[in-house]
């Protein structure tokens, strides 16, 4: 197969996986009688973190200066639009020491977003003004206009502080 058609048929398992993420996990209907929650080894859905916005539902992988770091996205609207369009490899620019960017192919869903998010090191995140992907090595103070989109797991921010490029692809 050649590349492109690679990317249309990992476009497609992606789409197709988005979906099953999604109906496992769309909330019961109002009618139901138990307000509890399934427990854990009942449930398929994604576990909750603890902050809001940063509900896991798919893994993905990013490739920094030859390392392959395990990150996961959050289950809403401006991360599954981001997922869409991978797999991408974008240049890095570091941003006031704590955080690397890089300019997407185009804007991002904002449906549902909250105003702005205080990044963790570790955090990925979209900067709607300036369409722009955000990773995040250190803590940032509280910025508008920042959806957070999912978190790389530990050991991954050593590798983003000194990359200059990024590949994020969907986790195999």
């Amino acid at each position: 197969m050649n590349p492109a058609s690679l990317r249309a048929l990992a476009r497609v398992v992606l789409a197709a996986a988005l979906l099953v993420v999604t109906a496992c996990t769309s909330d019961p209907p109002s009618s139901s009688a138990s307000s509890q929650p399934a427990s854990p080894q009942a449930s398929t859905a994604p576990a909750a973190t603890t902050s809001p916005g940063r509900t896991t539902a798919m893994n993905i992988r990013l490739t920094l200066n030859g390392h392959r770091i395990d990150a996961t996205l959050n289950d809403s609207a401006t991360a599954r639009d981001f997922a869409a369009q991978l797999p991408l490899t974008l240049s890095l620019r570091d941003f006031h020491q704590a955080e690397k960017i890089a300019d997407l192919p185009r804007k991002l869903s904002t449906s549902g977003a909250p105003e702005g998010a205080a990044p963790k090191a570790g955090d990925l995140a979209y900067y709607a003004p300036w369409n722009q992907l955000a990773t995040y090595y250190r803590d940032a103070p509280y910025a508008a206009g920042l959806i957070p989109l999912g978190h790389m797991a530990d050991g991954g921010t050593e590798q983003l502080a000194t990359a200059d490029e990024i590949t994020v692809e969907a986790a195999p």
